[in-house]
């Protein structure tokens, strides 16, 4: 029997919440690769790849990424350029080379397992709370909610709550805290993520196929759609960047981005942003000598490409190059090779890069205007 001291979601008790919420989820949970694995490894490697990043896109990556990395021995042994390589397409590359870093440091400190000891789990690289919780909860069976998108989405129309952004978290990951069922609260995470992406979605949710929707305050009101608040979105801006592809004989010059920031620790073509009043010929030419200390000529125009990252978009002016002062060497420590074009598959290279290469492959120089 119910009192006044039964914790409520919404309309419902928390018992008959989750019983319903668990009950639809036994019937119709998603078929993913990684559902019903307990291996700490395997359910954290398919976190870390699901955030910010739809599960579509997921799915193929992590099955190729087991074939390849199939334990954190194999991911600790790997050379930073093979988990980039394995991550590439992916985005968001700091997530790989945190987590190579947590695998390094699980082989040093933790004789090779997961630790099962919270504190030494959460202390490592990459360990959000996020991350944590899903974690903790699918292979411990700790009762910690995995606020992800999609639970703030959810909680937000069953409570008509006005909050959004980290007011909005912290009420949701406090609630849910009072609520998720010690038995399964692995279950109940995942339940809830299945819920909002494929019910209760950010656009037109089919309120009529919910489980839990005589729990939720939006539904009654038919304000589903005005929850959760929207938070105000910045522009997003453009910016216009030029490379070289510069050539030596039949080699090609190749730099790898610095560890940390955008992008960290790929490989790219020399180039950069192009300056107000400046053509992206003048970029390449006096990037190259900012950056390597090299000086080059422009050859020919190879294309230009578009790209949209999460934050800001970019179009990319192409040029093939050759450089003028052959007994020179890249500088200002630079990480470069100079590599033929069928070692290109071998290196880890940004998208927008990878839109150059059929219009590179297409589009060589001439062999005798290459120096």
């Amino acid at each position: 029997m119910e009192n006044d001291a039964t914790p409520r979601l919404g309309n419902l008790s928390a018992a008959r919440f989750t019983s319903q919420l668990l009950a639809w989820n036994d019937r119709l949970s998603r078929n993913l690769p990684w559902r019903g694995d307990r291996d700490p490894y395997r359910i954290w490697i398919s976190e870390v790849m699901l955030q910010q990043t739809r599960v579509e896109t997921v799915k193929p990556y992590y099955s190729r990424w087991l074939q390849r990395f199939p334990s954190i021995s194999h991911v600790a042994r790997a050379a930073e350029d093979e988990i980039l390589k394995a991550w590439e397409g992916l985005g968001y590359y700091r997530r790989a080379r945190l987590f190579h870093q947590a695998c390094k440091q699980i082989i040093r400190d933790h004789h090779g397992a997961v630790p099962d000891n919270p504190e030494a789990f959460r202390q490592l690289p990459g360990v959000g709370p996020y991350t944590y919780a899903a974690v903790r909860s699918i292979c411990f069976h700790d009762p910690l909610p995995a606020v992800d998108g999609n639970l703030k989405r959810i909680m937000a129309r069953i409570l008509a709550l006005s909050a959004n952004g980290s007011a909005l978290h912290r009420t949701v990951e406090r609630t849910l805290a009072t609520v998720i069922p010690v038995h399964r609260p692995g279950d109940f995470n995942q339940a809830m993520m299945d819920l909002g992406a494929t019910v209760c979605t950010p656009r037109d949710p089919r309120c009529g196929e919910c489980p839990i929707s005589d729990s939720c305050q939006a539904h009654f009101s038919g304000q589903v759609d005005l929850y959760p608040r929207p938070t105000k979105r910045k522009p997003r801006p453009h910016v216009p960047v030029a490379v070289g592809i510069i050539w030596r004989d039949s080699q090609l010059l190749i730099r790898r981005r610095p560890p940390e920031g955008l992008l960290g620790g790929l490989w790219e073509f020399p180039g950069g942003k192009v300056e107000p009043g400046e053509s992206p010929e003048q970029t390449v030419v006096r990037e190259v000598q900012e950056e390597l200390g090299l000086k080059v000529q422009i050859m020919d125009r190879i294309g230009t490409v578009r790209h949209a990252y999460s934050h800001f978009s970019i179009t990319l002016h192409a040029f093939h190059c050759k450089y003028t002062d052959r007994g020179a060497i890249p500088q200002n420590g630079s990480d470069y090779r100079w590599i033929s074009w069928d070692e290109i598959s071998h290196f880890p290279f940004p998208k927008a890069n990878h839109k150059l290469f059929p219009l590179i492959e297409g589009n060589a120089p001439p062999r005798d205007q290459q120096l």
